[in-house]
């Protein structure tokens, strides 16, 4: 049975994704609104199973919909549970209704933050809740490296993170001479590294071939690169995913690969 259980990705994902939720509350104390918890919760479970009844997706996508809301809770600030609550929608509803061939285009956590801040502007990303703590760190790179390589994954966390780094280094260390302990700090915040092993990795809405991934991971470091140090833009790779999503199928028509299910032993039709 057990065995059976870690057998499908996204239970890794919603171990992991509770723990760390459960971890800056109880451990680093954030300042919790239960009420947006549960509006986060319950509006999304609820848009997944309206899509599981009247769509009839399979029962098992409340699954990827546990995923989202978890992110959600962990990267989403806003002033009232309402605008968390249509986070929620936004992000669920997004997966079916933004498809193309049969596959959703935007990740829908990442939809759902960025739709909720342009619609509203009430709602806000806070990169620096996780703090910096090793301990922190070694559970968000650790766990989320088992995940991504549960996923098949790893390439697109690690050619992001790597071309990131590297980008940074050169401005920083080579042209700017600051030290190096400056450079490492902007890598030791946990959004940054839940974007990296939960965000950027969601198999259903990278690229289906290993190259188009590679391609897309170094473009989305190049341009959140850009707007982090010459436009000062909090959550750069958050809103830079938003607007290269689009480009995923032009990946999956120039590079040719099966597409991901999350249960190989299914032949689903649709993703979820």
């Amino acid at each position: 049975m057990l065995k059976a259980f870690f057998k499908d990705a996204r239970h890794y994902q919603v171990l992991f994704l509770g723990t760390f939720l459960l971890y800056g509350t109880f451990i680093l104390r954030w300042d919790t609104h239960w009420d947006h918890y549960i509006a986060i919760f319950a509006v999304a479970l609820l848009t997944q199973l309206a899509g599981i009844r009247f769509l009839r997706l399979p029962a098992h996508s409340w699954k990827s919909a546990m995923i989202t809301t978890l992110g959600l809770c962990l990267l989403l600030k806003a002033n009232h549970w309402g605008i968390c609550a249509l986070a929620a929608f936004l992000a669920i509803a997004s997966k079916f209704f933004i498809r193309i061939n049969g596959k959703h285009v935007f990740n829908p956590g990442n939809f759902g933050i960025v739709a909720t801040i342009l619609l509203t502007g009430q709602a806000w990303i806070s990169p620096g809740q996780w703090g910096s703590g090793a301990i922190l760190l070694f559970l968000v790179g650790v766990l989320g490296s088992a995940v991504v390589h549960k996923v098949s994954r790893l390439d697109t966390s690690f050619v992001f993170l790597g071309t990131l780094m590297a980008l940074q280094a050169a401005r920083n260390l080579l042209y700017q001479g600051w030290p190096f302990d400056y450079w490492l700090q902007q890598f030791t915040n946990g959004s940054l590294l839940l974007f990296t092993f939960f965000m950027i990795t969601d198999p259903v809405t990278t690229p289906n071939h290993k190259r188009g991934r590679i391609i897309w991971s170094i473009l989305i470091a190049l341009i959140s690169f850009y707007l982090s140090n010459y436009h000062f833009i909090n959550g750069a790779p958050i809103w830079v995913l938003f607007f290269i999503a689009p480009l995923t199928p032009l990946f999956d028509k120039i590079f040719k690969a099966a597409r991901f299910e999350w249960i190989k032993t299914t032949v689903m039709k649709t993703s979820n």
